[in-house]
């Protein structure tokens, strides 16, 4: 990949408006020009291949159904023997599903069928029970029944031979019961995704060692831990990485060495202590290093060695806005999935008024809910600083407002991310 060149000045990640900044959809497809699959494959059973990715298209090796059948409980008949008036007709039996009726059906005969029942080749319409009136062997069934009806035809859903399950398709719970209908035992799956991840900064101290005056827990990677592992990502916990150049050289190259993905968080601002960048400048090559959005400004994205190379800010709301925003679909991409789905989208009243000043992109926290009506409305989780966690605890969605946006008063529609399942 050609290194891209950006411009940059020097301003503070505070400033609402840095023409120098890269917009939210151009630093996602220049991303997605970056990424290189994964290209490993194994073989896995069945039931160990949820969440990874599909590395060959699954083939049926059967119909499914196998046979024609019954979508409901009633009676298969001949359709020829229906008339446009009522007609009686003689009950010569019955197919269950899982045992079907051996016999032969003649004029003016018909037998007691359940749902899955097979379908006897004599017959090609099912009449539903609450449409026929039985006695004894005999039943009557009225007119206006089409041929064919509550039949499910063999290979209807699935032809032998047809692709069930798509290369590049992220295995879910569905996906194992269809493969298991098939009698498939073991499916061709991408190796999982390496990611190795750190913390950067001085000030950082790891959960049972007490604070001193400026110091603060390290919850970033506590966070990336949970994200990484909801992707089914092979996770490689480096720790905190002090503000030291040597010793961060020496983590950026171990890290490269043992992963495909490196992802840090800190360092990447304007700060005099921030080294990363210019690290990543000399050891490897960076694609851009700051966006057009808020919370999240400071994301680098580039490579070290072979290792794709994620740089997320130090704040911990930003860590996760620019996952979600970024590093989310990009790791999927590089999982070998295909197409990777964006995150749900709708539309809602807001109910919070929101300050905003146009030229780059929010990802404010909210609250989505609907009312008795089916109306969606969204407020904001109070206080939005890019260092209060608890504005992303206690939120189900962002409230995305795009570079043009304005203010938002109380009643307006916005454009809200659901993170529901994903986050």
């Amino acid at each position: 990949m050609s290194q891209t060149s950006i411009s940059v000045r020097e301003l503070s990640c505070a400033d609402d408006y840095d023409p120098d900044s890269m917009p939210v959809e151009q630093a996602r497809s220049l991303i997605g020009r970056l990424l290189t699959p994964v290209q490993g494959v194994e073989r896995t059973g069945v039931r160990a291949a949820l969440g990874r990715v599909l590395a060959a298209n699954v083939i049926s090796p059967v119909n499914v159904p196998a046979h024609d059948n019954s979508a409901m409980d009633g009676y298969a008949v001949r359709h020829a023997d229906l008339g446009a008036t009522e007609v009686t007709l003689r009950i010569v039996g019955t197919s269950f599903a899982g045992k079907p009726y051996a016999g032969s059906i003649g004029s003016g005969e018909c037998i007691r069928i359940m749902t899955g029942g097979v379908v006897p080749v004599s017959v090609d319409t099912v009449v539903m029970q609450e449409h026929a009136r039985a006695e004894g062997d005999r039943v009557t069934i009225g007119s206006g029944h089409r041929r064919g009806q509550n039949l499910r035809r063999a290979g209807e859903d699935l032809a032998k031979a047809g692709i069930a399950l798509a290369r590049g398709k992220l295995l879910n719970p569905a996906d194992l019961g269809l493969a298991a209908s098939l009698g498939i035992a073991e499916v061709s799956v991408y190796r999982r995704l390496r990611v190795a991840f750190f913390s950067t900064g001085d000030e950082l101290v790891s959960i049972g060692s007490p604070l001193t005056e400026g110091q603060v827990y390290d919850s970033n990677r506590y966070t990336l831990y949970g994200m990484l592992t909801r992707l089914g990502v092979e996770l490689i916990d480096m720790g905190v990485v002090r503000d030291d150049p040597a010793l961060l050289e020496r983590a950026f190259r171990d890290a490269a060495g043992i992963a495909d993905v490196v992802i840090t968080s800190g360092g990447v601002s304007v700060g005099e202590a921030d080294f990363i960048k210019d690290l990543l400048n000399r050891i490897g090559e960076v694609l851009f290093w700051k966006i057009a959005m808020k919370p999240g400004r400071p994301l680098a994205c580039g490579r070290v060695g072979a290792a794709h190379f994620f740089g997320l800010p130090g704040n911990p709301v930003s860590v996760q806005v620019t996952f979600y925003q970024f590093v989310r679909d990009a790791l999927y991409a590089l999982m070998g999935r295909e197409p990777v789905p964006p995150l749900p989208v709708l539309k809602a009243t807001c109910t919070s008024a929101i300050r905003k000043a146009p030229g780059r992109t929010e990802f404010q926290r909210g609250n989505l809910s609907r009312d008795s009506t089916g109306t969606w409305s969204v407020r904001v989780t109070g206080d939005q600083g890019s260092g209060i966690l608890r504005s992303m605890s206690e939120a189900n969605c962002f409230i995305v407002l795009p570079a043009e946006q304005g203010d938002v008063a109380p009643g307006g529609l916005v454009e809200v991310q659901v993170m529901e399942g994903v986050i």
